[in-house]
């Protein structure tokens, strides 16, 4: 072969190379841009406390294309927030719709994102449609209303690779992560005793139905409802007080569970508990939660830490009455008539401290750490302890900006957001367990067995362990 025949190979192979680097780069390019650019949200439910004032302000940083709404009135509020985040002009973009499945069949593929801020029991459908479009999804904590609903969802965003986050926002503070590097550290030794409280009284006292009244104008019941059973429309549903009802929510504990539980089941590595006990109820009935409980959990060793039993309270104290004097706004309950445990009054008198409404003492064998529902207020007990300790070093990644924010760089090709499916799961199994405890009555001990997901004891309960999402329904 001649010289210049080889020379012009060289040439060729030469241009070639450059030519494939040009197009790699142009599609480094497209694909740095792509990250660049607003993600394309929806929000699935507007209107139950989290979704109007919390969720859709942070997915205004991003694009909101979509809202999806059974309250056409909720709707207009939401259109309002968008025209007061981002413009009116924006607002007039948004596509809104009173059934999140005609919202996924219409703008899938214009979507990157859902975030869902539902009652409870419609968490897990438009999570897993969503899911199985390719979408990134966000849901509001719990994660489902029953851990078959929870176990399906964590199933399918794994199959398909998707980004996904749980609303226990406190799990993006500075509280969570020093709970744990303090406990990982030493701080308080084997912890072997943790009790956790809640103001909440998402209950009702045992009793008939409140009376049917006219669905109000612009509220599509059919779709409210759902995957639920049919029921006609009365007071104390719609739009936050259907936490009270089993077919809907899932008591104080489904509520609050998740924000208070959740440092403590991170930095003490709680996985599947042994067995869940009810110790003591007032209130409710087949349909309603209790006003007030006492549920304990029984945790196994686990890496190294001894067994811990976890004990929850919540609602209202033995004997007080359920009115308004007593149960305010949101169902919070006066602090004078608080279900609280006696070691939390035993030690706000001791040390002369408040230690809030909600919250989560953890009892070492070498001393007491608190921490309050939303990753705040991480202290060893008393605060003398706390100075003397010398602060551990900061060995978790920290957040920045908010719990949202965590979700959406993650959705962008970032780390995992910190309460991923993968977190969160198992946390919503443990809180959902205690919702079982309830339905299973006062002194009826479950034994259960994680790995298996089953009760072992009471199999009645397991229609909740294996139930997955309802996929149709009337309409």
């Amino acid at each position: 072969m001649g010289a210049k025949a080889t020379r012009r190979r060289f040439l060729a192979g030469v241009a070639a190379s450059a030519g494939g680097l040009a197009c790699l780069s142009a599609r480094a390019q497209l694909a740095s841009a792509a990250m660049k650019r607003p993600l394309r949200v929806a929000l699935i439910g507007c209107g139950n406390g989290r979704g109007l004032p919390v969720l859709l302000p942070e997915a205004c940083k991003e694009r909101v294309v979509a809202l999806a709404d059974a309250d056409s009135r909720q709707l207009t509020k939401a259109l309002g927030v968008v025209s007061q985040k981002v413009s009116p002009g924006a607002a007039a973009e948004v596509k809104t719709f009173s059934d999140y499945r005609k919202l996924l069949d219409v703008m899938g593929k214009e979507l990157d994102a859902v975030v869902i801020a539902t009652p409870n029991h419609q968490h897990a459908l438009p999570s897993l449609l969503a899911i199985r479009r390719g979408l990134h999804v966000y849901v509001e904590k719990p994660m489902a209303h029953t851990i078959g609903e929870a176990r399906q969802m964590l199933e399918e965003a794994r199959r398909h690779g998707v980004v996904t986050q749980v609303g226990q926002h406190g799990h993006s503070a500075e509280g969570a992560r020093r709970l744990c590097e303090y406990v990982w550290s030493g701080a308080i030794g084997q912890v072997r005793e943790v009790v956790c409280w809640s103001d909440r009284a998402n209950g009702l006292p045992s009793g008939s139905r409140p009376p049917t009244l006219p669905v109000p104008q612009g509220l599509d019941w059919e779709q409210w409802l759902g995957p639920a059973p049919y029921r006609e429309h009365h007071e104390g549903l719609h739009p936050h007080s259907w936490h009270r009802w089993t077919d809907f929510g899932n008591g104080s504990i489904g509520n609050m569970g998740n924000h208070i539980i959740d440092p403590v089941k991170w930095a003490l590595k709680l996985g599947s508990p042994d067995s869940v006990v009810l110790e003591e109820v007032a209130g409710g009935d087949g349909e309603r939660w209790p006003v007030s409980t006492r549920i304990r959990y029984d945790f196994p060793a686990r890496e190294g830490l001894d067994p811990v039993t976890l004990t929850w309270y919540d609602g209202l104290a033995k004997g007080r009455p359920y009115d308004k004097k007593t149960v305010g706004h949101i169902d919070c309950v006066a602090r004078e008539a608080q279900n609280r445990p006696p070691l939390v009054a035993e030690l706000e008198r001791k040390y002369d401290r408040n230690f809030g409404a909600d919250g989560s003492i953890l009892i070492g064998d070498k001393g007491v750490m608190t921490i309050g529902p939303f990753g705040d207020g991480c202290r060893l007990v008393p605060e003398e302890a706390h100075r003397a300790f010398p602060a551990p070093d900061k060995t978790l990644p920290r957040v920045k900006g908010t719990h949202q924010d965590d979700f959406f760089r993650a959705c962008r090709g970032g780390a995992p957001a910190c309460a991923n499916f993968d977190y969160s799961e198992p946390l919503a199994e443990i809180v959902l367990l205690g919702g079982l405890a309830m339905l299973a009555g006062a002194g009826k001990r479950i034994a259960w067995d994680g790995a298996a997901a089953r009760c072992t004891n009471l199999p009645e309960l397991d229609r909740f362990v294996t139930q997955a999402a309802r996929e149709g329904w009337r309409s």
